[in-house]
């Protein structure tokens, strides 16, 4: 931000070459540490700048952007270490949107209406191409919306992880902003609702974890969630009844129409729905491959049926559907991780992904510079 600088710094090395624990000990400038010299060689002003462009752009372009506006002409190996440090930023990222989601408690709080506030979670999944890898992998994606009283949605914190086996780790994060975020609240209990599209990772952290949640302001007692089906997940399916009963007909429409109608204005209409399609395939003679199609959807919706109650979730202000955390597949890894020609390596791309969670949770200022 001053332009081109001589910085002369005093280089300490140290007496013993490792330490107790056989780790090797570095040297360090004190002068440049204490400026908070990033890499070696960038300003903190400028690592801040660096990280933003490469939260939202691909690396030729953020190379060709520094060059334009700062004159600085970096190689991709340069550019990638100043983004590692940069991605440093994890542990204040998890603080920053803790206040935010705490902020927007207090302005549901303050608004009008007669519902409760909310606090929803929401988890997706979304398939990634890794360098080395055949197939795609499965990154995770995390969301935490909170709704004031009329039912308006205030912000969202973003959450994600590469692909990672069993998705321990954004379990944990989810987990641990859930509860930081409700530990520190001092205001109403909010209605607590997790909307998911019932894929496995996504039911099984909601039995393994959301269920048996203990409300950390009061010991001993758990925390009450509402784990709600997608709405829109759950018209796919009934679609996919309905071809599968009648093929692509008037009469496939026509019957998912009015079925779908019900699901959204009368209570437990899944139930008069299973029933209706189990009495057609009783009537009809599917083929094999229809009969499959069958099965698959009527077991989606019959399982999962519980949570679907689409007539009593609004008058709570609650979502039906889990637009946000659909949205948050595009926006937190669509647009940045899977342009033409792309495939990435798990920690760069972490490095990346902790960069646009901190841009799209709006709070980019305060973690990097906290």
């Amino acid at each position: 931000m001053f332009g081109v600088i001589t910085l002369v710094r005093f280089l300490y090395e140290p007496l013993r070459t490792d330490d107790q624990q056989g780790e090797r000990i570095g040297s360090i400038h004190p002068l440049e540490w204490n400026l908070g010299i990033v890499a070696g060689r960038v300003t903190p002003a400028l690592a801040e700048r660096t990280g933003e462009l490469a939260a939202g752009h691909t690396q030729s372009e953020t190379l060709r952007q520094l060059q334009q506006r700062h004159a600085v002409r970096w190689t991709v190996s340069v550019l990638r270490k100043v983004v590692a440090v940069s991605a440093g930023i994890e542990a204040a990222l998890h603080d920053a949107q803790k206040a935010r989601l705490l902020s927007w408690l207090r302005q549901a709080d303050r608004s009008r209406g007669r519902r409760k506030i909310v606090f929803a979670a929401g988890r997706d999944g979304i398939r990634l191409p890794i360098q080395g890898e055949s197939h795609y992998k499965e990154g995770a994606v995390g969301t935490l919306a909170v709704f004031d009283r009329r039912g308006r949605r205030l912000g969202t914190a973003y959450l994600g992880q590469m692909p990672e086996a069993h998705q321990t780790t954004p379990s944990e994060n989810l987990t641990r902003l859930i509860t930081d975020v409700l530990a520190e609240w001092d205001g109403p209990a909010p209605r607590l609702v997790y909307i998911t599209d019932a894929g496995s990772h996504l039911t099984q952290y909601f039995q393994d974890v959301l269920s048996s949640m203990d409300d950390p302001r009061r010991p001993g007692r758990h925390l009450e969630w509402t784990w709600m089906v997608d709405f829109y997940h759950a018209y796919e399916y009934v679609w996919k009844l309905g071809r599968a009963l009648f093929g692509e007909t008037a009469m496939d429409r026509s019957w998912s129409r009015r079925r779908l109608h019900r699901l959204k204005n009368q209570t437990n209409s899944v139930y008069g729905l299973l029933h209706s399609a189990a009495r057609f395939r009783a009537d009809g003679n599917l083929s094999a491959k229809q009969d499959e199609e069958y099965r698959k959807a009527y077991n989606y919706l019959k399982n999962h049926g519980s949570h679907m109650d689409y007539v009593t979730y609004p008058r709570q202000g609650l979502p039906i559907g889990s637009g946000i955390t659909e949205a948050a597949c595009k926006t937190v890894f669509t647009q940045r991780f899977k342009a033409s020609g792309m495939s990435w390596k798990y920690k760069s791309g972490q490095h990346v992904l902790v960069l646009r969670l901190a841009v799209l949770s709006g709070v980019w200022r305060q973690t990097v510079r906290s």
